[in-house]
């Protein structure tokens, strides 16, 4: 062992890691921390060699080694970031299927188009080198060369007639550098990017700033263009099981990029993302980029109500023939058409539509209008159809309803229970840890190796099977097969008993409807009044529950969607109590 008291005598610094005092020497005589071990550029005149062991003459001439390339890393900012989280989430996409023309030739152009808007690159002044040096053009292009293909340059001709600011040609084709560290200090103490504390602290107005919930709705948007095949309820399913990076995206940063301080407050994610928090900010990021009006969206499209109304009615276990109601409630209610669902940010009134809840919106009115699910009429005509079935085994069997909540029931409550499960579980501290500053470096990394000895040791005592592999993405959660004593498949059941025909058309037994609100907000949103599980019966509170679960979205969210929905279906009922509102009110006396 080498003397460590005396190195201490000879060399009294810090180290530049964990601020620690504890010297000792190399095999090729350079002072290392014995307490996180970090190597300096630092040597000892060595005269007699006898005093380190285990060396010999021809060590010393070989020359200082050269520096460790992760001991301080890249000179890069809070932008590049989020570059990379977005490049390792379209990467993800991919896997999943996703064409590759999304990535180069949407999500980049959307993310360009944004450093723009924000200026933090492709300006004359870009924000975040207002306040530090900025490198030159050689040395950053060779850098620029060894990144993803996602931070590259490319064209932009769907943004060529939707007013993309003009630049000159050395600043339009200058790309955003990663740097790598030069010998001056330009580091912040709060913060591992260049750019960390300014970052946290701006508050431009009218500039909407990255975080790790908006790559998300980047990535919806550029979903959405493409008209790929993955709802906003898929791709939030996928972050949750695993599938896309989101939690801890950070830890899958190049070594060379350092996260500390203020880096902390910018790219750790702590909640799940929602559904309505995301759709939201695809509304405001497509606002403030002022994209044009999206590709159609026609009958052809997975996104048409048509086509996600079959693939919910196969989800949950509903019989093919009400296929055939939700195409005619789409029709009725105008929902179907071209210029209702296609996205156009830069209209008056820019709203984009809720596809899979608006889809599952339809499935909920066609269950209203053949069951009524006022808990009485439904289990009456559950009666019939068990009685029917009894008495004519050989025949296509007719849908009942109660049997088929029972079903649904105990498969409903086995995959929430796996959820809440599997979210219980969840380990939210990264493998990577996070630490305020750079002399909190070795106790950081300390905690997480005491940390991962203790869930080992844990795992060890409670469970000693091996854990399961994560299960392959599917579009389904459920799967229903024919044959299956257990899982009853009702998809080839029969709606004979509930529908009967009125001349050339068939119609339902049932002539009542009963509205889910009509009560409107009189403001500009249009939105309905607040859903109480109290005031409806416990058979939609069991279908708004199964679908809210489906997508995971909010039990009041899908209410909501099923009113405007109605309202559509029902325009006389909903204007007769307009008139009787509004005379009312002028009966009255004040």
């Amino acid at each position: 062992m080498v003397n460590v008291c005396k190195c201490q005598k000879e060399f009294k610094e810090r180290c530049t890691q964990c601020a620690a005092v504890s010297w000792g020497l190399t095999d090729e005589g350079k002072y290392y921390c014995t307490s996180c071990h970090n190597v300096t550029e630092r040597s000892k005149e060595v005269i007699n060699t006898g005093a380190i062991p285990n060396t010999k003459i021809q060590a010393i001439n070989r020359g200082l080694k050269r520096k460790r390339k992760l001991e301080r890393g890249w000179d890069w900012y809070v932008c590049e970031g989020f570059q990379h989280i977005l490049y390792q989430q379209v990467e993800a996409l991919k896997t999943l299927g996703v064409g590759p023309e999304l990535k180069n030739e949407v999500l980049h152009n959307f993310w360009k188009r944004y450093l723009q808007k924000s200026k933090q690159a492709y300006c004359k002044n870009p924000v975040c080198r207002r306040k530090v040096t900025v490198l030159e053009d050689n040395q950053s292009h060779s850098d620029w060369d060894s990144e993803p293909e996602l931070l590259r340059d490319f064209s932009c001709p769907s943004f060529a007639e939707s007013g993309t600011e003009s630049q000159p040609d050395g600043l339009a084709q200058k790309p955003f550098p990663i740097s790598k560290a030069s010998q001056s200090e330009t580091a912040s103490i709060c913060s591992g990017s260049l750019d960390g504390v300014e970052y946290s602290l701006r508050k431009e107005k009218g500039i909407v700033k990255m975080t790790v919930p908006r790559t998300l709705a980047f990535c919806y948007l550029s979903l959405l263009w493409q008209r790929e095949t993955v709802t906003l309820s898929d791709l939030l399913r996928f972050v949750e099981e695993g599938h896309i990076p989101y939690i801890n995206a950070f830890q899958h940063f190049p070594e060379e990029m350092k996260l500390y301080g203020r880096d902390k407050g910018i790219f750790a994610i702590e909640s799940w993302p929602t559904y309505e928090d995301i759709y939201k900010k695809m509304i405001e990021i497509a606002k403030f980029l002022d994209l044009p009006r999206f590709p159609d969206i026609t009958e052809d499209c997975y996104l048409h109500p048509n086509i996600l109304c079959m693939k919910y009615l196969m989800e949950v276990n509903l019989p093919d023939e009400m296929n055939d109601l939700t195409c005619q409630v789409v029709k009725m209610t105008g929902v179907g058409e071209v210029d209702f669902l296609t996205f156009d940010p830069i209209a008056k009134m820019a709203k984009t539509v809720k596809y899979d809840v608006q889809a599952v919106a339809v499935i909920v009115v066609v269950l209203k209008l053949l069951f009524l699910l006022d808990d009485n009429l439904e289990w009456s005509l559950s009666n019939t159809a068990e009685k029917y079935n009894e008495n004519n085994k050989e025949d296509k069997p007719r849908f009942d309803f109660r049997k088929w909540y029972q079903v649904m029931k105990k498969s409903i409550d086995e995959k929430k229970q796996e959820w809440e499960e599997a979210r219980a579980k969840y380990l939210w501290k990264s493998e990577k840890p996070l630490y305020h500053s750079s002399i909190d470096r070795a106790v950081a990394f300390k905690r997480r190796e005491m940390v991962v000895d203790l869930q080992k040791q844990f795992s060890t005592l409670v469970d000693s099977t091996p854990t399961v592999g994560r299960k392959k993405p599917s579009s389904f959660q459920f799967n229903w097969a024919e044959g299956d004593a257990a899982r009853t498949c009702f998809h080839g059941h029969s709606l004979q008993g509930i529908l009967q025909n009125k001349g050339q058309s068939l119609t339902t037994k049932n002539s009542l409807y009963w509205l889910s609100t009509q009560k409107f907000c009189r403001s500009y949103c249009k939105h309905v009044t607040t859903y109480e599980e109290s005031n409806f019966s416990l058979s939609y509170q069991f279908i708004i529950n199964l679908f809210a679960f489906l997508l995971r979205i909010k039990t009041s969210f899908l209410h909501e969607e099923v009113s405007l929905i109605e309202k559509r279906l029902f325009k006389t009922k909903y204007s007769k109590t307009k008139k009787k509102s509004s005379r009312s009110r002028k009966g009255r006396k004040y």
